[in-house]
């Protein structure tokens, strides 16, 4: 136990091994309760650390999760940058680094400014508060990082209904209070209310989400539609080679017109590998064939227009033909993959700078939903669905939800399978239907509770059939977002602060008397 309090390597070792108990806890491990530990082990060892010391064992910390939980990264730095092994590694080890000082940040604040050593109550609120604003910090900050966030442990947990409530920010912080207040109930003990407080406050989200289970906070719309969603399963390193073009053209023009008779048509993202002005023949062809099976196509499709200082950019777009209608420029770009910071530097240097279509401009905010079937379908592409409040502003004006990706950058590891959990737990915040049609899986129909209903596994060219049904009304999380908890967060952290520099000067009197 010494060794968690104390500073040193030992203790920092452990906080390595403690961030990576929280990737055991996300897909596709799903050991929940270890999110739980994971927690209260990094809270326990800020206990008695200087901010210098903090500042180290945060980092160490994060440097843990994110090793342990972002390996992908490796993979597409070295399976399809072409980067050497040792050079794909330093760069992976640099991501991963950089990503652990947001906890090291995080930590130094806490031990400077907000610990509460003399207030077990407060200390374990306030450690809560931080927890959730860190999150919250890591989604916006350079445009965001909003992976391996401990809530999403919980999608098949006891505490999965709060996500409608206030999302995934609620579950997380209901598990770092579940954490903090565990550890000092012992120390609450000499002071009966406060030691009751904290029974009521560790029980009440567990008690709430159990009240809340089975309850719908949206309402079936019209019939259910029937979907067909292809996976093509096309290698990476062929994907823009100019010579595949016609044969992946093919690809999804047979799959489609070889398909069971459906109401919407899906295909991945980039699933026409070519800007779309080179392409409207093909479109207007396959729109035609959905016209006449009465259905609408949606597809992933790069386009170039003028942006509004009239200059020509490329975009990651998706676009509806046949039933349907409507285009949609991807506003939440992936750094290195859509685009590369400082690229007047950085092209040129290694292979992994210049890969294909990573000049994209970020699509405008105020763009329209697409429309199919008469449906409004609030779409996502790949790196966005991964954004809560983001997903939720799309969400609030749909009746059905749409993400589409190309996951093999990820190859075999653990990333694929954790993009598919953050969308579902996206359909669980909404309370709506979602299609995941990806390039080579997982290819996905989620319900409203977060459940896949049915899937194609990775790696398989196949075409998945279903229904899906359109939902009207709005879950709370849609109606507030994030503001309530980020409202809490700010009196909590605002009162720790208070509280701490009272004390300090408290303090000094005594010293100076």
């Amino acid at each position: 136990m010494r060794w968690i309090t104390q500073p040193g390597w030992p203790g920092n070792l452990l906080a390595m091994a403690a961030g990576a108990l929280t990737t055991l806890a996300l897909a596709p491990y799903d050991l929940w309760p270890l999110a739980i530990i994971s927690i209260a082990l990094f809270y326990l060892g800020l206990r008695e650390l200087s901010p210098r010391q903090a500042l180290l064992r945060g980092w160490s910390y994060g440097f843990g999760l994110f090793l342990s939980g972002t390996s992908w990264v490796y993979v597409s730095i070295h399976d399809y940058g072409a980067a050497s092994p040792p050079l794909a590694a330093a760069l992976t080890l640099g991501f991963v680094g950089g990503l652990g000082l947001l906890f090291a940040l995080s930590s130094w604040l806490w031990a400077r400014w907000l610990r509460r050593s003399d207030a077990p109550l407060a200390d374990a609120l306030a450690f809560a508060a931080l927890w959730l604003a860190q999150e919250a910090f890591r989604s916006w900050f350079l445009t965001g990082f909003p992976w391996l966030y401990a809530g999403y442990s919980q999608l098949h947990g006891p505490l999965a209904t709060l996500a409608p409530v206030g999302g995934m920010w609620l579950i997380s912080l209901s598990l770092a209070l579940t954490a903090t207040l565990a550890l000092n109930l012992p120390r609450l003990r000499p002071h009966k209310w406060q030691w009751l407080s904290a029974q009521a406050l560790l029980l009440a989200p567990w008690l709430a989400a159990m009240a809340l289970h089975g309850h719908s906070w949206t309402q079936a719309k019209g019939e259910p539609l029937k979907v067909a969603v292809m996976q093509g399963n096309v290698e990476q390193n062929l994907k823009w080679d100019p010579a595949q073009l016609q044969s992946q053209l093919e690809l999804y023009r047979d799959l489609t017109l070889n398909s069971q008779p459906a109401d919407l048509i899906v295909w991945p993202e980039t699933a026409v590998p070519v800007l779309k002005e080179f392409a409207e023949g093909y479109l207007q062809f396959m729109g035609r064939v959905a016209q006449e099976r009465q259905a609408a196509l949606i597809t992933g499709v790069p386009i170039r227009q003028p942006n509004e200082l009239g200059e020509k950019r490329y975009y990651n777009g998706i676009t509806v033909v046949g039933e349907g209608e409507g285009t949609y420029l991807k506003q939440k770009l992936v750094p290195f993959g859509e685009y590369v910071p400082l690229q007047e530097v950085l092209r040129g240097l290694i292979a992994f700078f210049d890969l294909p279509m990573s000049d994209f401009a970020r699509g405008p905010a105020d763009q329209q939903l697409l429309q199919a079937k008469g449906l409004q379908i609030a779409p996502f592409i790949c790196y966005e669905v991964v954004y809560p409040e983001f997903a939720a502003g799309l969400a609030a004006q749909s009746d059905l939800l749409l993400t589409i990706s190309n996951d093999t950058w990820f190859g075999t590891s653990l990333g694929p399978l954790q993009h598919l959990q953050m969308a579902q737990m996206r359909a669980l915040e909404a309370g709506r239907w979602m299609i995941r049609a990806t390039n080579n899986g997982v290819t996905a129909l989620i319900d409203p509770q977060g459940r896949i209903t049915s899937q194609i596994p990775q790696f398989q060219q196949a075409v998945l059939y279903g229904e899906v049904q359109a939902m009207q009304g709005l879950t709370p999380y849609l109606i507030w977002r994030g503001w309530p908890l980020a409202g809490l967060c700010l009196i909590l952290l605002g009162w720790a602060l208070w509280a701490r520099r009272r004390e300090t000067a408290s303090q000094a009197r005594m010293q100076a008397a």
